[in-house]
């Protein structure tokens, strides 16, 4: 098997290290493993892509390349650029932090798992949910370290891909426990939190005015059957996804009110 692996922390980030060793378990000892991720941290950058300047990209060591963009773009320079043929997996992660609820909106995580799904490759996104459970081991990542593996392989031989139009890529997060405090797998919906993210402005010595982004609390329930809830609980959460933003329930209604 052939995997490309990408992630929004960067190419020095510890959640990648975890990926990858995820990622070789996958692929067995015959198969191979490219790395292509962000030259920095790319957080919050969602699907962007770099359409209005170039990409710059740098051979760092075997398979292992760092671009100076998204996630998406890594992903579009491996599969168009680097690679010596289409992968028949791409993983993003593991993101230190959640990406259940809105914060998948944001993701640049998902947002490499979403720029796969458009160029017909299966795609997963991992994230690895913090909190005073875990934060303060050895490893924080050690759930996603331990049950990565057979989480991602589940799906590649039970999941549901491909489809016409818009495929099918996943959302996948590890609770903020111990690996050996995870309780299982369950399917669930995105969730939403009451809160969201807001600036905080602050003046510079040299008078100018600059606005940083407040994250919320995280650890909030948001009903049976979400992301969020099933973490909470200490479970890991898998959300299939599709790029498709259309309120498709809407669409009937709408079309008799404006007709």
């Amino acid at each position: 098997m052939r995997i490309l692996i990408t992630n929004d922390d960067g190419i020095n980030a510890e959640g990648l290290k975890t990926l990858e060793t995820i990622a070789a378990a996958l692929a067995g000892p015959d198969g191979e493993v490219w790395t292509v991720a962000p030259a920095f941290e790319q957080s919050g950058v969602g699907h962007c892509i770099s359409y209005t300047h170039p990409t710059m990209i740098a051979e760092l060591g075997f398979r292992r390349w760092a671009a100076e963009g998204s996630p998406a773009d890594c992903v579009m320079a491996g599969l168009h650029d680097i690679l010596p043929a289409a992968p028949d997996l791409i993983l993003s992660g593991v993101n230190r932090g959640n990406n259940a609820g809105e914060n998948a909106v944001y993701s640049g995580t998902v947002g490499g798992a979403m720029e796969g799904a458009l160029q017909r490759i299966p795609s997963i996104a991992l994230s690895q949910f913090f909190g005073p459970e875990n934060a303060q081991l050895v490893d924080p990542f050690e759930a996603a370290a331990l049950h990565g593996a057979t989480v991602v392989q589940a799906l590649l031989d039970k999941g549901i891909w491909g489809g016409d139009g818009y495929g099918v890529f996943y959302n996948i997060n590890f609770p903020a426990v111990p690996a050996a405090g995870v309780k299982g797998i369950r399917v669930a919906r995105q969730g939403l939190r009451p809160d969201n993210f807001k600036v905080e402005a602050q003046d510079s010595p040299s008078g100018r005015r600059f606005l940083w982004v407040r994250g919320v609390a995280q650890a909030v329930e948001t009903g049976p059957g979400t992301d969020v809830s099933a973490n909470l609980e200490g479970y890991i959460s898998v959300t299939p996804m599709r790029a498709d933003l259309t309120a498709h329930e809407l669409l009937s209604d709408l079309e008799a009110r404006l007709a």
